[in-house]
């Protein structure tokens, strides 16, 4: 048995096998609920989003394909300290690490934003010419938020400045002006569209190693409520689940989907079309 595979405890996601070693995929449940600044309860969202996957067919309609044939470890959720920021973080980069090392792919349930930042430590070092692939609908870019550094509002600054990743940001419809001059400065930056941006951007994305991170909010609140911080004027479930199949289709590294934040999502809709993105990308590569 792993040291991370007794560290962390948790529900299991749908057909998950029970042997760490032969799987190559890894879920890992990030329960971080330090920074957010509108709606807390992120820590309740790998929970959710496992029981969630339940109501799905192992089957995908989508990719033709069967969760039953992909051998995939559930880790169970990290035990993070309350309030334990920068501890956290480093929980989060030690267990990515312990991932990458095994030669495995880090699935990551948050949880907030924020956790990106620990994961991409830990990826960084490991893959050479590293793009981020961001799907949001804040850009995460201000260098810091209420005069602390490091916040779900910043992670995607300091992930620029710290590391320097290549970062393609879509969806993008919240901003301060000075994220958005930053963004055109650093990222690559294609605000509000998701599918027709990301198709023209897949040539520079083919063939080298690629980190996701994905805010749930990307979608418009009407097909995921259940978030931090709604932004009205997002993009559908079905755009969201087929941008799913087009990043799966590339060398993902790493992946993490963000802010699903279960006490404003009563019907349990968000948690749902979480668990089916991650199905998708599970199955992408089989």
């Amino acid at each position: 048995m792993s040291r991370l595979e007794k560290l962390c405890k948790g529900g299991v996601f749908l057909a998950a096998g029970d042997d760490y070693r032969k799987s190559r995929r890894v879920l890992l449940g990030v329960p971080l609920d330090h920074t957010t600044s509108f709606r807390a309860g992120t820590r309740e969202g790998p929970g959710a989003i496992r029981t969630a996957s339940y109501c799905l067919e192992e089957y995908s309609i989508f990719s033709g394909k069967d969760l039953r044939d992909v051998c995939f470890f559930d880790a169970g959720d990290l035990p993070l300290p309350p309030g334990g920021t920068e501890e956290s973080l480093r929980m989060i980069e030690e267990a990515v690490t312990e991932i990458l090392q095994d030669e495995k792919i880090p699935l990551l349930l948050g949880g907030e934003h924020l956790l990106t930042l620990g994961a991409l430590r830990a990826v960084s070092r490991f893959y050479d010419g590293l793009a981020v692939v961001q799907l949001d609908a804040h850009a995460d870019l201000r260098p810091e938020y209420l005069g602390v550094a490091h916040t779900h509002a910043s992670v995607m600054n300091h992930i620029k400045r710290e590391l320097a990743p290549e970062i393609f940001q879509f969806g993008i419809r919240s901003a301060t002006a000075e994220e958005v001059a930053f963004a055109r400065e650093n990222t690559r930056f294609y605000p509000f569209q998701v599918l027709q941006p990301l198709q023209e951007a897949l040539p520079l994305l083919k063939g080298r190693p690629v980190y996701l991170s994905l805010d749930i909010d990307v979608a418009d609140p009407a097909y995921a409520p259940g978030t931090g911080a709604p932004e009205p004027g997002g993009i559908t479930s079905s755009e969201l689940l087929e941008a799913a199949v087009l990043l799966g289709g590339l060398q993902l590294v790493g992946m993490d989907i963000v802010e699903v934040c279960p006490p404003y999502d009563p019907s349990g809709i968000t948690a749902m079309l979480a668990a089916k993105v991650i199905r998708e990308l599970i199955l992408a590569r089989l």
